[in-house]
């Protein structure tokens, strides 16, 4: 390191480092800047002090305010429901029948459900309940648990697959991984499922084979004709509505591994009134039956 010397140009003096024939200038900070960064560190320990801050071994500091802002959440949660007050004390004493006849508990309701929907469905079904590829679209008509408003609360309470004791169970077999059929019988099966629904089918495939391999696997959930079963949560093979897609490959994918898709039970995350205002909300997605 060269010794700090006066530069010429800018008249002031470098710091004696230098790369490639550059020295550097020993230029300090803006005596401004330097008290606006220490005033920062000052206001940052008054925070620590003041404000919950530093975490510890089982919890964090308080602060001498005691502040928390988990806790004027709930009190402003606490204050709207005081404002809603009667309406929701309604709301939640209402049938849900009553609730779709009643306009202003069904607006209530509504409100409420789409709240809900947005803060814990719609991450998985869409924020306008359209779903996607293994997620079931809530618009349509097609159910797998059913689309009555009973059927409904049931399902957000308990979920599918959820490991609650009341959740819908029922699972797709995993015909190839099992070693149940072969790969030329998945592929021929496949096709015969497309025909189902009005679809195209591989050239030459084997109508007879196809509808065999059907009879002897599938009609105990799907029913004899494809139309499904909600009681255990089997789809409709010929409404041309598909959850994880039409197409021969994802056929193929589906009855060799299985499917067995997990919807959360809500029931103790979500309290009853809004259980009910989500089943309702859903239910006027234009789907519900």
């Amino acid at each position: 390191m060269a010794e700090s010397e006066l530069d010429k140009v800018s008249g002031k003096t470098t710091t004696g480092h230098q790369w490639d024939g550059i020295k550097e200038l020993n230029t300090p900070l803006p005596r401004w800047w330097l008290i606006t960064f220490y005033a920062t560190i000052l206001w940052a320990m008054g925070y620590w002090v003041v404000y919950p801050a530093w975490p510890l071994l089982w919890s964090y500091t308080r602060g001498a305010l005691n502040y928390s802002t988990r806790a004027a959440v709930a009190v402003e949660l606490a204050n709207l429901e005081k404002i809603r007050g009667d309406k929701m004390i309604a709301l939640g004493a209402a049938s849900l029948a009553d609730i779709e006849k009643d306009p202003a508990l069904l607006a209530l309701a509504r409100a409420r459900g789409k709240a809900a929907f947005g803060d814990n469905c719609a991450p998985c079904h869409g924020s306008g309940g359209a779903g996607a590829k293994g997620y079931p679209n809530l618009n349509d008509d097609d159910w797998l648990w059913g689309g009555s408003l009973d059927q409904l609360v049931q399902t957000i309470q308990f979920g599918a697959r959820s490991g609650h004791t009341k959740t819908h169970e029922g699972a797709m077999l995993a015909f190839g991984k099992d070693g149940i059929l072969k790969p030329d019988e998945i592929g021929t099966v496949a096709n015969y499922v497309r025909s189902l629904s009005g679809l195209s089918t591989r050239q030459g495939y084997d109508v007879a084979a196809g509808a065999k391999i059907f009879v002897e696997n599938c009609t105990s959930c799907h029913g004899e004709a494809g139309k499904g079963n909600q009681e255990l949560g089997a789809p409709n093979l010929t409404d041309k509505i598909w959850l994880y897609g039409s197409d021969e490959a994802t056929l193929i994918e589906t009855i060799t591994i299985g499917r067995a898709g997990v919807m959360p039970a809500w029931v103790g995350r979500l309290d009853p009134s809004t259980i009910k205002a989500l089943a309702v909300y859903v239910h006027t997605l234009g789907g519900g039956k």
